[in-house]
């Protein structure tokens, strides 16, 4: 069995222009972005082992909050394609990456409204 890491970045809150209503398309409307990536990791971590072991947790909120100036995503399930790729183009190692995105501005009642896509290298 080859060991793994995962790492997990959650809750970013991100204006993202997406949607399919007339209402949705004009401005930008806040998702909750979450993330996990599972990586290869190296047989140990020791107290002195660098960066480069592992990836930088700013990779992937770079990867969910950087998104593309302009693009009108009509589904966020673009949005979590769009991430998901950027982190396997980043890093041969990344294995799996999950993305959960919540619809802030649809919910009534604190409910969370989105959709969790998981995508493997290929």
């Amino acid at each position: 069995m080859e060991d793994t890491l995962e790492l997990d970045v959650h809750d970013l809150e991100v204006p993202v222009l997406t949607g399919i209503y007339s209402e949705e398309t004009h401005l930008p409307q806040p998702l909750r972005i979450s993330l996990s990536v599972l990586l290869d990791a190296p047989d140990r971590f020791a107290h002195d082992t660098p960066l480069s072991a592992s990836k930088n947790y700013l990779d992937l909120k770079h990867a969910a909050t950087a998104l593309p100036g302009g693009v009108h995503f009509t589904l966020i399930e673009g949005v979590a394609d769009h991430i998901a790729e950027t982190l396997f183009l980043q890093d041969k190692r990344v294995r799996r990456v999950t993305v959960k995105i919540v619809k802030l501005a649809i919910a009534e009642a604190g409910e969370s409204i989105g959709v969790t896509m998981v995508r493997h290298r290929r």
